[in-house]
């Protein structure tokens, strides 16, 4: 395997069956346009250049759908699993599954042999777990003052780290796919150590939460187990075992092919039923929408173009800094809504701020991919 860190991870492993001159073409390709960053959907032509106005009205159909069908939101809950409507876990399992079967895990052992991937995680967990954080924190504060609940909500939020959309922004914007699923792996694990103690530090040292607050480390083990752990699995068997039946060539050129449109649909499909499930409660409490709102806005963006800067000015290349930056703005949404959920209830202020989250982050984010695309271009930030 090739290690390319200052722009991210290319593997030429000769497996004789064609895999490798498949990859020496994509890295001329990469080298002949650098300008042109590629998305994990680029093949699907019309659906990806309309990706934006798919998702805005996916958005739009699902607050329709909350506001104008009775018992909208009511069906949706209905079913559980993991403390998240089953609906959403679906969406959710069928988004990351076809990203995953991208990732080399044949060859991801040579990556840990270099010494450059552990300051990559390094840098990684200081945005992830020593930054990012602390800015919802002040955040929360600045712009919820006279708000406990939805600050205790959005604390939740910075504290859970992604490991499902960002794999969507990620591919969208031409990031790494291997080291975004390394990133996801080691994210997920610490979220499984770190999250309750410090949820529990933030609300009751940091902020003198009066409520009785009690988070177990089983609601993220479960959320990670669940979450990543299944398509991962799933992800991982498909590859090495279908690789071996027909062959890596068809596997590349067919198979994923076949199944990358599956991954805008459950993007698509996940969306739609946040907002339906949701849009209610979204019209009906609009001001405290957009209280949250607004700080949720501005860690976006205040993270993202942190980390895009930091990476830039350490001379990291566009998809190893896209892979970084995604994943340092964006939260693992389903983990914050069920803690909330199980720990304040439903109909909590805790659980509303936790589901406006991901219902910023989706346009937000989308946005950035464009955003980062285009200062690429104009920079001649090169892979």
């Amino acid at each position: 395997m090739t290690e390319n860190f200052s722009g991210g991870f290319s593997g030429n492993v000769d497996r004789g069956d064609g895999g490798t001159k498949i990859e020496m073409q994509q890295s001329q390709s990469n080298d002949d346009s650098i300008h042109e960053k590629q998305s994990m959907f680029k093949s699907l032509g019309f659906l990806d250049r309309f990706l934006a106005l798919w998702i805005f009205l996916a958005m739009v159909v699902g607050i329709l759908l909350g506001n104008f069908v009775p018992n909208t939101a009511e069906a949706i809950d209905k079913g559980k699993f993991v403390g998240v409507s089953v609906p959403i876990a679906v969406g959710l399992l069928v988004m990351m599954y076809p990203i995953l079967c991208k990732v080399q895990f044949e060859n991801l052992h040579l990556v840990f042999k270099s010494r450059e991937i552990w300051h990559q995680l390094g840098l990684s967990i200081v945005f992830n777990w020593l930054i990012a954080p602390f800015v919802m924190l002040g955040l929360a504060w600045a712009f919820l003052p006279d708000k406990q609940d939805l600050r205790e909500g959005l604390i939740l939020v910075g504290l859970a780290r992604c490991i499902a959309m960002v794999l969507i922004w990620n591919g969208l914007a031409g990031g790494d796919n291997e080291y975004c699923a390394i990133l996801v792996a080691v994210n997920s694990l610490l979220q499984m150590v770190l999250f309750a103690p410090m949820a529990i530090f933030f609300m009751k040292v940091i902020c003198h939460s009066h409520d009785h607050v009690e988070l177990s480390y089983a609601a993220a083990a479960k959320s990670v187990a669940v979450f990543l752990g299944i398509p991962l699995a799933a992800a991982v068997t498909t590859r090495l075992v279908l690789r071996r039946i027909i062959g890596s060539r068809n596997y590349d050129l067919f198979f994923l092919k076949w199944l990358s449109p599956l991954s805008l649909i459950g993007l698509l499909f996940t969306i739609l039923i946040l907002f339906a499930s949701q849009g209610h409660r979204v019209v009906h409490q609009i001001v405290s929408v957009i209280r949250v709102a607004a700080p949720l806005v501005a860690y976006f963006l205040i993270i993202f173009f942190a980390t895009v800067t930091i990476t830039y000015r350490m001379r990291i290349g566009y998809k190893l800094a896209t892979t970084q930056s995604f994943t340092a703005a964006s939260n693992n949404f389903e983990l914050a809504i069920a803690v909330a959920i199980a720990t304040f209830g439903q109909n909590s202020d805790q659980a509303l701020a936790a589901t406006v989250g991901p219902l910023i982050e989706v346009p937000v984010l989308l946005g950035l991919v464009y955003v980062l695309k285009l200062i690429a271009k104009r920079i001649c930030w090169k892979d």
